[in-house]
């Protein structure tokens, strides 16, 4: 019953809309019911001229109102039945429309307010959680499984409101009909809702599963997506397809499982009524035989208990419709339910420039149970270029990762002008720090709107400014629509040192007083290397710098080198310094360089 609950909030935001929905729902349920009932005065009154007969015990008005039934004239019942009949079709069709449309709306504004609110949460996710989850498993959560929620309430409500009400509907025209007959709609109730009940326990977790299998086609499919050059580098095209083809065969048993027993439910319902309608037939038969009944009286009485073969053998169906909703809200709510790992507190306060420096305090970090910092200190002052070098995997990247608080320490502090970084907003604390990383990442949208990323309201000259200084203005010109170009997804139709570039510019733009470039130049050439450096000489200059490069000529005149090995401070000191010590990391990694750095240097 939680589950329900849970899947049912998401309509609260709609609560109005879906009340109105579901007064349509009750009208329409209503005219199929008054619909059914134009069957007794035509088979007896208008067809045999001959008298309603019903059981005795009926209301005072229910008997008053067939006796002046009975009191008309054949042709006279018959001109106003004509009437009575086109126009109850005529409602029955407006309120139809009416809630099929609004529960539609209700629907749609429900997927629309969960995909918001789901890529609004991932958006305020730390970025710990990313690491741990699949591109295309996140894809899955608010495409699919919104999708089936989305379903499950302009189709499986509609269907579990409107058919619940049919059945209440024709269960009340038994009743007065003939009150013993309501007992078997009371007996045959029991006997399909169980078996229903049970097979909803089942359908929720093969659905569960079902959802799961999607996730990893949608995984699979991002993947090879992103990286089709190195699956056709590789002749990997087979071992792709045989690993799709394996998820896709999982997949296609679970829904054939899920069908057979949401089809099983139908037959089933079908039979059980089926079997009590022949019973009523002989039954009642009997009293027609005897003049006790009259025929229209059977015939509505049968009409009504087969009218409920249908919407018991809908509701079997949408039984499986909201399993399957289910397992998606659960989904869905994994997500939403999610606490980011960074948090801000609620009355952080602002930072508003940055005077004196930056200082790691006794930090450590782990990815779960690996340690990947240690105990480190670092003291930086305001406007010191300050390069991390060290071996592959010895934590460079993550100690930078701390500054813009993409994540927080195990243990220890980072302070910013002698304040826990923790005590500053995201958001002011983020404005004062540009980042380019050695992952270019750049956005299916134009060239302007890639360089001026993040910073609303700029001016046209101040973006070619920036791409100047990063020497990429001249290539954005050469392009069909210059600024206003799309460049692709990702930057597709530029090549890897212009996306690059394209980077620089927009970190270069930001002019924030914190820089850190993660291998910003890697995929530079020479000649564009040097442009770049000149530029990014020029935006160092009176601004604190964070220099990670594995290319060790590109970090010989920081102002101080820090060498991690294995998440610990080993070395710090300039180039020259560290290069005059025996043994030492750094001599050693410049070493293993061999002259290509020997010859960098030089120069």
């Amino acid at each position: 019953m939680k589950a329900y609950l849970r899947l049912f909030r998401f309509l609260k935001p709609h609560a109005g809309l879906f009340t109105v929905a579901s007064v349509f729902m009750l009208l329409s349920a209503l005219f199929d019911g008054l619909s059914l009932t134009m069957l007794l005065p035509l088979a007896d009154k208008v067809m045999n001229n001959k008298p309603i007969v019903l059981p005795a015990h009926l209301p005072p008005f229910v008997t008053g109102f067939i006796g002046r039934i009975n009191a008309m004239e054949p042709l006279v019942l018959l001109n106003y039945l004509s009437v009575i009949i086109v126009i109850l079709f005529v409602l029955k069709g407006f309120v139809s429309f009416m809630q099929g449309y609004l529960m539609n709306d209700v629907g749609q504004r429900v997927v629309t307010d969960l995909r918001g609110r789901l890529y609004a949460k991932m958006q305020n996710l730390s970025l710990e959680y990313f690491s741990h989850q699949r591109g295309g498993e996140l894809m899955s959560r608010i495409t699919n499984d919104v999708l089936q929620v989305g379903t499950a309430v302009n189709s499986g409500l509609v269907d579990l409101i409107y058919q619940s009400l049919q059945v209440v509907v024709f269960a009340v025209i038994i009743f007065f009909i003939h009150i013993r007959l309501a007992f078997v709609a009371i007996v045959i109730l029991p006997i399909i809702c169980v078996p229903m009940f049970r097979l909803a326990r089942t359908l929720k977790k093969i659905f569960k599963r079902s959802q799961e299998r999607m996730a990893d086609i949608n995984s699979i499919l991002y993947e090879t997506i992103l990286g089709a050059r190195v699956v056709k580098a590789f002749n990997a095209e087979g071992y792709e397809k045989a690993k799709f083809d394996a998820v896709n065969r999982d997949s296609y048993k679970l829904y054939m499982k899920s069908t057979k027993r949401v089809l099983m439910a139908g037959p089933l319902t079908e039979v059980v009524a089926v079997c009590a309608a022949v019973f009523v037939l002989w039954w009642q038969g009997r009293d027609v035989i005897a003049g006790k009944m009259s025929f229209g009286v059977l015939g509505l009485s049968l009409a009504a208990l087969l009218s409920m073969v249908r919407p018991f053998r809908r509701l079997s169906q949408v039984n499986g419709l909201l399993q399957q909703a289910l397992a998606s809200s659960d989904r869905i709510y994994e997500v939403l339910d999610t606490q980011p790992t960074v948090k801000e507190k609620p009355q952080a306060a602002a930072l508003r420039g940055f005077k004196t420096g930056i200082i790691f305090e006794n930090v450590s970090f782990s990815y779960g149970p690996n340690e990947v910092l240690k105990d480190l200190s670092l003291n930086v002052k305001a406007g010191e270029v300050v390069a991390i070098v060290g071996p592959s995997g010895a934590g460079k990247t993550t100690l930078l990762d701390l500054i813009p608080r993409f994540y927080d320490p195990s243990r220890g502090r980072v302070l910013v002008d002698g304040i826990d970084l923790k005590e500053y907003s995201l958001t002011s604390l983020r404005q004062h720090i540009a980042i380019v990383t050695q992952e270019t990442i750049l956005f299916n949208d134009t060239v302007r709107g890639n360089i001026a990323y993040g910073i609303p309201g700029v001016k046209q000259e101040d973006i070619e400014r920036a791409a100047r200084q990063a020497h990429i203005h001249d290539v954005i010109m050469q392009l069909e629509l210059g600024y206003n170009t799309f460049i692709g997804e990702r930057g597709t139709k530029l090549s890897g040192g212009e996306r690059q570039r394209m980077a620089i510019a927009r970190a270069l733009l930001k002019n924030a007083p914190i820089l850190i470039l993660d291998e910003a130049t890697s995929q530079l050439d020479t000649e564009s290397e040097r442009l770049v450096q000149e530029a990014l000489n020029r935006l160092m200059a009176g601004r604190t710098v964070f220099i990670i490069a594995h290319r060790l000529s590109t970090v010989r005149n920081a102002d101080r080198i820090v060498v991690l090995n294995a998440g610990r401070i080993v070395e710090t000191g300039t180039h020259d310094e560290l290069l005059k010590r025996q043994d030492g990391l750094y001599k050693r990694l410049y070493l293993n360089q061999g002259a290509h750095v020997d010859e960098a240097i030089r120069d």
